[in-house]
């Protein structure tokens, strides 16, 4: 690492954010697996894209099939894989995008991870459903797995989910629809814009 050097932009953030009229920021959504976290960024990301902001959703799985196909999951890999979409999350926000990261992290311990590599443009989103719930949505089958023994590490039911203690929102998807949710977060990003 002594070999390397910050490299000096005369572009900054703010240049960019000037250029495309709206500011950079990371938009972190947290929660067990059936929660509504990838539901409500797809349909977040069309409701922002419609009024003309530039905004990227990086999703768990999409990511665990591409640059972090390499990690497994246990609490390190798990910790890499937020770390290095942390990284990306953080370079896109720089380049003034609104970016929706859907991803459980599961431990207060790995949020931190995020949280202290994003900075002040790090928000934090708890989707908010019990494990019933979320096993009885099951969208991609992975309960079943579970409860037939085909996987062994599954965030909620043999690996632990820490509720997070102080989001900056809490979107309660038992209690409200997708669309509910998703009006809701919109709404919170864009008083984020006009900051």
């Amino acid at each position: 690492m002594e070999n390397l050097f910050t490299l000096d932009e005369t572009i900054n953030k703010e240049n960019r954010e000037q250029l495309i009229n709206q500011k950079g920021c990371v938009i972190w959504l947290s929660g067990l697996s059936g929660a509504g976290k990838s539901t409500i960024a797809i349909l977040t990301q069309k409701h922002l894209h419609n009024q003309g902001k530039l905004v990227y959703l990086l999703d768990g799985d999409n990511i665990r099939l591409g640059i972090n196909s390499d990690l497994g999951f246990t609490i390190n890999d798990r910790t890499e894989n937020i770390r290095r979409v942390a990284h990306i999350a953080k370079l896109m926000a720089d380049a003034g995008m609104i970016v929706l990261v859907s991803f459980i992290t599961p431990t207060k311990k790995i949020r931190e991870v995020a949280s202290d590599i994003i900075g002040e443009d790090f928000h934090l989103v708890y989707m908010k459903a019990s494990l019933k719930t979320c096993k009885k949505r099951d969208p991609k089958g992975l309960y079943k797995k579970v409860d037939k023994g085909e996987i062994t590490l599954f965030t909620g039911i043999t690996s632990p989910y820490e509720m997070p203690l102080h989001p900056t929102l809490i979107l309660d998807s038992e209690q409200f629809s997708k669309e509910e949710c998703s009006n809701q977060l919109t709404s919170y990003i864009m008083t984020i814009q006009r900051g």
